[in-house]
């Protein structure tokens, strides 16, 4: 293992050059305020600087395992049972598995074991409506260092709670992610508490990167790797370290189509503000991807692909089913991508794919199961005329019950249908074994009646 890196906190180098090499620790105050032309205050990143990216090394992730070995779950790497309805070896990073549900942990324990001794006094602070706030309020807990965590309006009160039960200071404020940001980064600034940014400070990249080691120490002879990408710093950590380690390894990013940032940065080549649609890899909604982390993994991955949100309800259907996993949208966009058959080429490989979180709102749950039932073509929706005389709905229920299609739900309406007064328009949701099986329930619909919308489409 390489010699580690001194206890300090690295900035960004100075200089337009990319460094490969640790920075010197900055002091406690996040950097002079400018302003974006629009009259708000915006404060530079010591960290994170667009002029002066750092690339991540490999002697930086083998440092992080070796501080972080006592506070990280080292998560299972277990085969699928999907391997054979797939054709090919499928192996799952289990990372919500971790003690707060995702792979944040790593990173966030590092880079505050990484806090000068007067700065882990002082504390850190955090704009986040999610899983890198629980991993810094839980490891801020265990090391004794305060953490301060500010959360958008629209932060599930569910990871609210639980920062604040891991002894965190937790701000509401914000109607979204970017607000909250700016205002942590004011308070870091007034009160001396150093800002780390979720998904591109150099340390959370080179404590995501463990997970990298970890996938070749227990899958040696593994082809590829699919991560999902939001911002970027779990697919540069651990594409640094499995390139390093195997480069014959394909590393292949996944991202929702709602927010497809990374690979509009690969395009652009550089990291370029995306638009953002509500998704259900809510934990990959980042506008503009971490520099750097596209620094970092801009020459390490082999392939990036764009899911559609279908298929990452059908994901996370499918590891309910048959991996008994609770995975999030984020979490489960890397199986979407081979579901959808986005990577035929790893057929016959033995692939591992990160699962990398598992915090999923349950109210949203039930809703992403009935998507995914959907996708799978098992839920249906149908729109049926038949006859408004005593029997009639009777004879379409019976044709539903002798062919084993289970009704969800059915309702009938008269005042809006154009032709014979003595018709009905039948509405129906209901619920078959298979996609075949609804095949079946198709044709038998269209054979008994003349009028039939098969799976209308919503706007």
């Amino acid at each position: 293992m390489s010699k580690r890196r001194s206890e300090g906190t690295g900035a960004a180098p100075r200089g337009k050059k990319v460094k490969d090499e640790p920075s010197p620790t900055p002091s406690p105050c996040i950097g002079p305020p400018a302003c974006n032309g629009a009259g708000n205050e915006v404060i530079k990143d010591p960290f994170c600087d667009p002029d002066n990216p750092k690339k991540v090394t490999f002697q930086d992730v083998s440092a992080a395992a070796y501080k972080i070995k006592d506070g990280i779950h080292h998560s299972p790497c277990i085969k699928s049972r999907m391997s054979s309805m797939l054709d090919m070896e499928i192996y799952f990073k289990k990372e919500f598995l971790q003690f707060t549900g995702s792979f944040k942990e790593r990173g966030a324990r590092y880079a505050l074991s990484q806090l000068p001794k007067e700065q882990k006094a002082v504390g850190v602070i955090a704009a986040s409506a999610g899983n890198h706030a629980l991993a810094l309020s839980y490891h801020g807990q265990s090391l004794g260092i305060p953490v301060t965590v500010v959360m958008p309006l629209i932060a599930p009160m569910m990871k609210v709670q639980a920062c604040r039960s891991y002894g965190a200071n937790v701000i509401i404020q914000g109607n979204d992610i970017s607000e909250s940001k700016v205002h942590a980064q004011k308070l870091g600034q007034e009160n001396g508490c150093i800002y780390i940014n979720g998904y591109d400070h150099p340390h959370i990249l080179a404590g995501q990167g463990t997970m990298g080691l970890e996938i070749i120490e227990q899958v040696p002879d593994v082809d590829a790797v699919v991560i999902p990408v939001g911002g970027g710093g779990l697919i540069a950590g651990a594409a640094l370290a499995i390139k390093n380690l195997k480069p014959s390894v394909k590393i292949i990013g996944v991202e929702s189509e709602r927010c497809a940032s990374f690979s509009e940065a690969m395009k652009a080549g550089k990291p370029v503000r995306t638009e953002v649609s509500s998704t259900i890899a809510d934990g990959l909604a980042v506008p503009t991807v971490g520099v750097n982390a596209f620094a970092t993994a801009k020459d390490l991955i082999d392939k990036m692909v764009v899911v559609k949100e279908e298929y990452i309800a059908l994901a996370i259907l499918r590891l309910v089913e048959l991996e008994k996993a609770i995975v999030e949208g984020a979490g489960a966009t890397g199986l979407a991508a081979i579901l959808e058959g986005l990577l035929p080429e790893l057929e016959g490989k033995k692939v591992v794919v990160a699962l990398c979180g598992g915090n999923i709102d349950t109210t949203a749950l039930g809703r992403v199961i009935d998507r995914g039932l959907a996708a799978d073509g098992r839920l249906i929706r149908f729109v049926v005329t038949v006859s408004d005389r005593p029997g009639g709905i009777a004879e379409l229920t019976k044709l539903l019950a002798d062919m084993g299609v289970s009704i969800k739900d059915i309702f009938h309406e008269r005042a809006w249908l154009k032709t014979d007064i003595f018709s009905v328009q039948v509405k129906c949701v209901v619920e078959a074994r298979d996609k075949a099986h609804s095949e079946e329930l198709e044709a038998a619909l269209r054979k008994r009646y003349d009028q039939v919308a098969w799976l209308p489409k919503y706007f």
